[in-house]
This record gives C-alpha cells, structure tokens and sequence, in this order.
C-alpha cells in the first residue's frame, strides 16, 4: 500500500475517516524553517468540514498538533509529525454498508484486493484523509515560499455547467476566493454556484466541477526528465486526491484544436537579459520543466459518490439490496477541495525543488 509521496521532500500520512485520529510524517524538510500551528491551522480551517451550508454537516474542528521537529519556532531538520484529532465520528451511520460495497465508492476494489476494509466511511480511502495532506502541504508552501518567493492560488472555475469567466491569474489573491462561500472569486458567478449547489442538496443528490490553481514565482528548471516531470508529478498528484478525474496544464485539451502557429509559444528578449517565452499557452512548463512564467493547470472533480438518495445494487454475495441515504456528505465537494489542491501543488514543487538543490553544483 503506497502512503508516502515525494523524495526529497516526503510525506506519508496516516489514519482512517473514523479512526481516533488522521495525519502525516514529513521527513526531509530542512533545518531552519519558522513554522508554527497556527500556520498550518489557516489552511485546514479553508478545508473543514461544516463550514457552510454548501458543505457537509460533520463538525470536525481540525485542530493540529505539531509533535516533533521543531524547537523555539523552528524546524530541526529531524521528521515532523503532524496529528489531528477526529471528534466527530459516527461509525453508526455506516453499519448497514458493512455487507454491501457503496456505488461508485473504493468499497468493492479494496475489498476484493485487501480482503478486509474499514467500513466506516470508507477508512483510508476516504476524503477525510486529505487533512493530513493539507497539513503537510502548508509546510512545503512555507518551503517555497522561503527558498523561491513562491505562491500559489486555487479558485472553483466551474460548478456542472456554470463557468466561471477568465480570472487574472497574475493577481488573484486567496482573499479574492474566500470572499464568496464557494470559492469562485466572481461574485457573480458564485452566487449562481451556491445556488446550484443548494438547489442539488435539497434534492439530496451531488454535483461536480472543476478547479484551476496558479503557482507564481517558481523557477526555471524544476522538474526532472523523463519520468519525473514535473507535468507528470503534478498529475500523479492531482489525480491521487479523492473524486478527481481529470487534469489538464496550460491549455490542456484546447490545445487539440489549435494549430501549431496558433499554439506555440515564441521567445523575446527581456529587457533584464536574456530570453523568456513571450506567451504561455505552455502554462509555465516545457519538456516537463518549469521555465519561469506562472504554473497553471486545471482539475476536474465528479459529483460526490455519496448522496441523499435510495439507489438499489447488491451486496458482495450479489443479493439485491437497497442503499439508504445515510452519512454525512459534501452536496459538492469544490469549496472544500481548493486547499487540497493548493497543498498537492506545493507538495510536488517542494520536493522537486529539494531535488534541485542536490542536482546542481
């Protein structure tokens, strides 16, 4: 079972949806780091759950404690470990599930690979494991931040078929998308989400959508050929966090209907010396590496498998059963999956830029 990510930078988080408690162990942070709870805190308040109405009803403070490698505010260069605790569990609602795999849940592969399962809420590969990564993923950002001046801002870009218009991505600020409830910083278009996502809720039923994510400031040169470029370590990423099933960087499958002419980015000369690529239909990587311009990638979520309604299927011997609309879900899981994004972006581009460092003389 693989719950470890990275080389350089890795973590390897821990805990199921129900069990007492969730979190990660990041080995290969430097020495020196200023880090502190309640720069972690900020991030896992954004990915909550009962944070609104738009999200589910289960009240999970998320409160984080940092319980080694670190002393007087800094980080020692030893593992970090983080643990948050689970006070809202409620392994009832799912005891009637024990025999009969969910529709569209983990339930009936990890059975049928493992042989046994957390039923629960469907244990580690809930989505309440990726707490454990934004944690984690608050500390490579504090990483980048260090080293590069980097950030990165991630913002809902579509709830089902209502798009949000073009964002400028050069300026859009984390205020800009915690303005609104649903994390789209037009407001307009945000108010047509929530009520989407209202109206699906009170039909108890869930709904998808995409989110776009920018990182600025990265510099030329992270990502490792062949295998490990940091496109395909981005998308590994992405598509590891529960309910994705897509990814697409810089133009993505828009570029299928461009022309080369139409698609290619052209260099000029900077005025500060040397050369950098005049557009960036590349969305900042090229051959796999970032060249200098802002990272940017889109992804794309599926409706949340749990939902309010009775669905019939059957049950692991094949008898027909009826699956009732017990559980506490997320009616669309957009809002709060923009910090999770945020924390797999700065996971990959932390350890890719660690990787750097030991790659060049």
């Amino acid at each position: 079972m693989s719950n470890t990510l990275g080389s350089s930078f890795r973590v390897t988080t821990f805990g199921e949806s129900h069990a007492p408690a969730i979190g990660a162990v990041i080995d290969g942070c430097p020495a020196g780091l200023p880090l502190a709870e309640a720069d972690i805190q900020h991030q896992l308040d954004r990915r909550r759950p009962g944070q609104s109405p738009l999200t589910t009803s289960r009240n999970e403070a998320d409160q984080v404690r940092i319980l080694s490698g670190l002393s007087n505010g800094l980080t020692l260069g030893t593992p970090l470990a983080l643990l948050i605790q689970n006070t809202d569990q409620r392994p009832n609602d799912y005891k009637e599930m024990i025999d009969a795999p969910r529709p569209s849940h983990a339930d009936f592969t990890w059975q049928e690979k493992f042989g046994i399962r957390a039923p629960s809420g469907g244990g580690r590969a809930s989505a309440r494991e990726t707490a454990a990564r934004v944690a984690a993923g608050t500390v490579a950002e504090l990483l980048l931040k260090r080293l590069h001046g980097a950030d990165i801002v991630a913002w809902v870009d579509s709830v089902g078929s209502i798009e949000a218009p073009a964002i400028p991505m050069e300026s859009i600020t984390r205020a800009d998308v915690d303005a609104q409830l649903v994390r789209c910083p037009d407001p307009e278009t945000a108010r047509r989400m929530e009520a989407l996502i209202l109206e699906t809720k009170e039909a108890r039923d869930s709904i998808g959508g995409t989110i776009t994510c920018v990182c600025r400031h990265l510099p030329i040169g992270l990502g490792q050929p062949v295998f490990d470029k940091a496109t395909a370590r981005l998308a590994q990423a992405m598509l590891s966090i529960p309910s994705v099933k897509g990814f697409e960087y810089g133009t993505g499958f828009a570029a299928t209907r461009m022309k080369g002419s139409e698609h290619n980015d052209t260099f000029a000369a900077r005025k500060e010396g040397g050369i950098a690529p005049a557009s960036n239909r590349s969305g900042g990587l090229q051959g796999g590496i970032t060249n200098g311009q802002t990272v940017y990638f889109r992804v794309a979520f599926k409706p949340t498998a749990t939902i309010g309604q009775t669905q019939q299927s059957v049950d692991f011997q094949g008898r027909p059963v009826t699956i009732e609309g017990k559980g506490r879900h997320d009616p669309c899981v957009l809002p709060r999956a923009v910090p999770i994004v945020e924390a797999m972006a700065a996971l990959v581009f932390a350890d890719l830029s660690l990787l750097n460092r030991s790659s060049i003389l």
